[in-house]
C-alpha cells in the first residue's frame, strides 16, 4: 500500500480532512487526529484504541509495531511496504471511528 492510497482512503471517510501537523500531514475527524504520515517515510501512525491495537500487534507483527509518545503507547506504526491493504484500511477506519467518525457504511 502506498501513501497515496492511504490518503485517498482516509479522505474517503465521512467528515475527514487533511491538515499539516508539525512536519507531518494529519488526517482528522473534526479536530481529532486519527492518522499521521510524512511523505519521506514508508510508514504511517494510526491512533487506534487498545482493543484494536493489541490484536493487530499479535496478528501483524511483520509490519505493525507500537507507537510510543513520551513512553506511553498511543497507537500503531504501520510499515506500508508489505502490509496487507485490507488490514491497513481496517486500522485506519478503526482509528477514524475511535476519534468520533461513527460508522462509514463500508
Amino acid at each position: 500500500m502506498t501513501l497515496t492510497q492511504v490518503r485517498r482512503f482516509a479522505l474517503s471517510l465521512p467528515g475527514s480532512s487533511e491538515e499539516p501537523h508539525f512536519d507531518r500531514t494529519s488526517f482528522r475527524i473534526g479536530k481529532k487526529i486519527f492518522l499521521t504520515a510524512r511523505a519521506t517515510e514508508s510508514h504511517v501512525h494510526v491512533f487506534v484504541p487498545d482493543e484494536i491495537r493489541e490484536p493487530a500487534l499479535a496478528l501483524h507483527s511483520a509490519y505493525v509495531s507500537k507507537l510510543l509518545w513520551g513512553g506511553k503507547v498511543v497507537g500503531l506504526r504501520v510499515e506500508l511496504p508489505g502490509a496487507q491493504q485490507d488490514v491497513v484500511r481496517d486500522l485506519i477506519e478503526a482509528a477514524w471511528r475511535h476519534k468520533g467518525g461513527g460508522t462509514s457504511g463500508r
